[in-house]
């Protein structure tokens, strides 16, 4: 191997974040997205008789009844004119950054945003300019400055600090300057807006937002994302999105997954479990400073004072049996290094008290 690799993988090692694939099936979970614990459970879906692979990307062999029919119902289901499935949220975002702002566009975009938008900017011909995180005042000021079609790209909920974005304002922002809104609701759907339908819905905001992008791989506990728009902004996305082009559909089968999950009727029972546990969870936490993310959000970050208190509180967790995730650089900035704690609909008071207790 080229010296130099070698070079960047003993730094990390000698940093103390090399990351490395671990299991940790007997732990409490305190760290996956499956928020509402839908990973967790069995399903049974319309067909028992589905093949179980799709055969080639979704404009040669690979499109199917089970596509179109979850595609419809999710169109209906979160009250847009169209959507669109793909094999996971990084190549949605990757589809829709690199496709959709052309040559002469800016892309405007929060500062914390995913890894996955960060690359489909970078695909892009469009100028990229990002504003500070959840500033209002920065995103004004710039979106001012800016000719052309601008294209404001903000999480709902972030997944690293667990906190919310102040959808309404930047919707209002982008509205009073022509420009598209592109959120990504990830993390939020779900978990937020009746029957799971996400920030974006819950605060009837349906008809400002451009592009919504939501995944089914973390409330939902399975696998796959979606676009949601205009019938023209899906047309689009099919003729020129290569990511969508040139990648192999979804089984059958996983489409009518996705559509029993969304569609699962215990989701507001769950949802209110969650929040339930969130709310144990903060109370009387003795200094909330140091736990930045919203109050409702299933995202708690513990900011700690460097590197070397991140790791170790967390192997203090994981010694109790409680595994949660620190977080490095370059996956937050050098400085802001966390433990990440994700709480569960399914997580037991007694599961939290311990958790709590060890902070």
């Amino acid at each position: 191997m080229d010296y130099k690799l070698l070079e960047k993988l003993n730094k990390r090692r000698e940093e103390g974040t090399f990351r490395y694939l671990s299991l940790s099936n007997s732990a409490i979970d305190f760290f996956s997205n499956d928020y509402l614990g839908f990973a967790r459970d069995s399903i049974s879906i319309k067909s028992t008789n589905l093949s179980i692979g799709a055969t080639g990307s979704r404009l040669l062999s690979g499109n199917s009844k089970e596509a179109l029919s979850c595609e419809t119902f999710l169109s209906k289901h979160f009250n847009v004119e169209s959507s669109l499935v793909f094999n996971s949220g990084y190549t949605a975002n990757l589809s829709l950054l690199s496709t959709i702002p052309q040559r002469g566009d800016t892309i405007l975009y929060d500062d914390l945003v995913h890894a996955s938008i960060r690359d489909g900017i970078r695909l892009s011909f469009a100028k990229a300019i990002s504003f500070n995180h959840n500033d209002l005042n920065d995103l004004e000021s710039k979106i001012k400055t800016i000719s052309g079609s601008v294209y404001v790209v903000v999480e709902s909920l972030y997944s690293m600090n667990g906190d919310i974005s102040p959808l309404k304002e930047i919707a209002s922002i982008c509205a009073k300057n022509n420009s598209f809104l592109i959120v990504d609701e990830a993390h939020s759907v779900g978990v937020f807006g009746s029957e799971g339908r996400g920030l974006v819905h819950e605060l009837n905001l349906d008809t400002e937002v451009f592009a919504r992008v939501i995944t089914f791989g973390k409330a939902y506990g399975f696998h796959g994302a979606a676009i949601l728009g205009s019938k023209s902004l899906i047309d689009f996305l099919v003729n020129f999105a290569r990511p969508f082009i040139y990648t192999t559909g979804l089984p059958p089968s996983d489409y009518s997954i996705i559509e029993s999950l969304v569609n699962n009727h215990s989701i507001q029972i769950r949802q209110s479990a969650l929040q339930t546990n969130i709310e144990y969870f903060r109370k009387d936490l003795i200094d909330s400073s140091c736990f930045p993310s919203d109050l409702n959000s299933p995202i708690q970050i513990i900011q700690t004072a460097d590197l070397e208190q991140t790791i170790a509180l967390a192997e203090r967790l994981k010694n109790k049996g409680i595994y949660t995730k620190p977080i490095f650089s370059p996956t937050v900035p050098k400085g802001k290094e966390c433990v990440r704690i994700c709480l569960h609909s399914f997580n037991s008071q007694e599961e939290i008290s311990l958790l709590k207790s060890l902070l």
